[in-house]
């Protein structure tokens, strides 16, 4: 058996309203996971300020830019190639009159592959992204980089199953989920990190693929709504177990490396995609 490996890292940081010290805080991230042997680097959701959407407010959709006119992007972009490394690049993005909450995947030779818009879009309290955000229109895509096939979900497409699927469907061969989340305004108490974890397990283990999870730290002012972001970034193998994995206050560089060969023939081993039985799920999805 050929052997392919991928070395993946997540990051985890706190982000301020500044945009340009929120890329020189996750510049100085990647640089540190590609030092660490990182192929693909992973940023949190939106990293380009704060999480803006736990209040309405127009001012907001001033920092939305298309892709190639992204702040973010073309800063990330340029870095990955000078650090030959993959960067799933979260930015608000403008098309026309529409915005979207998207990610660029920038190659290691610092091409954008092309842009991810999130599908599934929340709308409660604490995260009213239906405000600012279209559903997405591009469907679930995965990226045959120069360093692994990859595949993309935001936030909350982490917790549809049939997110996860149909990127190893098309043939991920790992599946990366930046995010922000953290706690509730209507109960401070509540902690929902451990579903939130469990859910992309679950991921992992029914698809057998690993899974990396990038989200933010931090007490966060909106104005007066403030947002408690409880980080519990992790990766974790294709059979759902946490390889690595930080608590609600760490700040850095999660880096793990996976035997892809490896993966390919425990995933073929075990037959999930053999035993699938499609001609019945269309009669059973409304």
């Amino acid at each position: 058996m050929k052997k392919r490996t991928i070395t993946v890292a997540s990051l985890q940081t706190s982000y301020g309203q500044d945009l340009g010290e929120n890329i020189e805080k996750t510049e100085a991230l990647v640089r540190e996971a590609a030092e660490r042997g990182a192929d693909v680097v992973l940023p949190s959701e939106l990293f380009q300020g704060i999480y803006f959407c736990t209040k309405q407010d127009p001012k907001w959709f001033e920092t939305a830019f298309p892709a190639e006119d992204h702040p973010c992007v073309k800063k990330l972009a340029k870095l990955a190639k000078k650090l030959e490394v993959v960067i799933p690049i979260s930015f608000f993005e403008k098309d026309g009159p529409r915005y979207y909450n998207s990610v660029a995947i920038a190659d290691a030779d610092g091409e954008i592959l092309g842009v991810y818009r999130k599908s599934h879009i929340p709308d409660g309290p604490g995260y009213q992204e239906k405000y600012y955000f279209r559903p997405g229109d591009t469907g679930f895509k995965t990226w045959k980089t120069k360093r692994g096939h990859i595949g993309v979900g935001i936030c909350w497409d982490q917790w549809y199953p049939e997110t996860a699927r149909a990127m190893a469907l098309q043939g991920a061969e790992v599946l990366f989920y930046p995010t922000a989340i953290g706690s509730e305004p209507y109960d401070n108490a509540l902690d929902t990190h451990l579903q939130w974890q469990r859910a992309m397990q679950g991921h992992a283990v029914s698809n057998a693929i690993p899974i990396v999870a990038a989200n933010r730290i931090g007490l966060e002012d909106n104005e007066g709504v403030k947002q408690q972001f409880y980080g519990h970034s992790f990766i974790a193998d294709h059979r759902g177990e946490l390889v690595e994995s930080f608590g609600r206050d760490d700040e850095g560089v999660l880096v793990h490396k996976f035997d892809l060969a490896l993966i390919e023939s425990y995933r073929a081993d075990w037959g999930f995609f053999r035993d699938r039985r499609t001609e019945l799920y269309a009669k059973s999805i409304i």
